[in-house]
């Protein structure tokens, strides 16, 4: 499926719901009851929470995937959603013909927060002290380090786009809501940016260990990058196609209708896919994707297997260190 075909299906969508937003009162989108403090964007004309539609048809003219509602029991009508044009996707440059490796690392992190006694091994396998972050940050800047985004590493290895000597790109993946209140205050503080992929339907259920739409929205405003982690944070890996763009494509119209702005990078659900996920995401219009595979060789050939490095919860300063530089040296 091509970028061009993915964007008729992003344009045919927006028109069918524009259709259904106009042939009904606008009384009847005041009145849906359940507006979540989270989904209070400051676009007035988003109401609720955006998921993706619970099943997919295909448009026998076109050969695409066009979204229909979903069959409830209620003799009520269900509230039509009223969303904001569809953001316009933007394909991945072109590339220019010129092969390119870098190694550069793309450090990985989930909490920032201290695990707490209760915690289980993963959990705090997962969860990097904000004192702890505080002191990688420090060291990152006092050996040369300079932050940089996913979206200029891909313009380097594609078109050429100059970086700097030493660039280092932060990942957190799951849309934690102590990356808002630990990672971000300590990100600016030392004139960094990340990337936050966010689990869509977690926020839209305003579950309280993950962060809000509003919350999600300030990071974009000051300069992060939020990328897709889907919608509900499955395994991608053996699934349908049908199954697939509900996650990937619901999860990037859900972000696109807060940020404004194209989302073009997704982080894999325990690092788990197969071709059948990197084609559907290019088709959707990503320009890349991370893994979880240990390393930092990046390639020009290889933009949705991003690799990173790991940042263990039980790591001190040296360790980070001798793991930093070891995964350099053996990229």
């Amino acid at each position: 499926m091509s970028v061009v075909v993915v964007g008729l299906l992003v344009v045919a969508t927006a028109l069918l719901v524009q259709s259904q937003v106009e042939s009904q009162e606008c009384d009847r989108c005041s009145g849906a009851q359940g507006h979540e403090e989270s989904g209070g964007s400051h676009m007035g004309t988003l109401r609720g929470p955006v998921r993706p539609s619970a099943a997919l048809a295909p448009a026998q003219s076109l050969g695409l995937y066009t979204k229909i509602d979903a069959p409830t029991t209620s003799s009520t009508p269900t509230p039509v959603r009223r969303l904001l044009p569809t953001v316009t996707p933007l394909p991945m440059p072109t590339p220019d013909g010129t092969p390119r490796q870098l190694v550069i690392p793309i450090l990985m992190y989930h909490h920032i927060a201290v695990a707490g006694p209760g915690a289980d091994a993963i959990r705090r396998d997962l969860s990097v002290s904000p004192a702890n972050f505080e002191g990688q940050l420090r060291y990152l800047v006092e050996h040369g380090y300079e932050p940089i985004t996913l979206e200029s590493l891909i313009l380097h290895l594609q078109v050429g786009l100059s970086l700097p000597p030493k660039p280092v790109i932060l990942t957190f993946d799951d849309g934690f809501k102590d990356h808002y209140t630990n990672a971000y205050p300590l990100l600016k503080r030392y004139g960094f940016s990340g990337t936050f992929f966010v689990i869509s339907g977690f926020v839209d259920e305003g579950r309280p260990e993950h962060m809000s739409w509003s919350e999600i929205e300030l990071l974009h405003a000051n300069g992060m990058e939020i990328g897709s982690h889907t919608y509900t944070h499955p395994s991608l890996a053996g699934k349908s196609f049908d199954y697939i763009v509900w996650q990937v494509l619901g999860s990037k119209e859900a972000i696109e209708a807060r940020t404004q702005e194209p989302v073009r990078f997704f982080s894999y659900p325990s690092g788990q896919y197969d071709q059948q996920v990197v084609d559907v995401l290019q088709s959707a219009g990503y320009w890349g994707a991370v893994t979880v595979e240990s390393g930092s060789l990046q390639a020009s050939e290889r933009p949705f297997e991003l690799k990173r490095i790991r940042v263990r919860g039980a790591y001190d300063l040296e360790d980070f260190d001798h793991w930093l530089n070891y995964w350099l040296a053996n990229p």
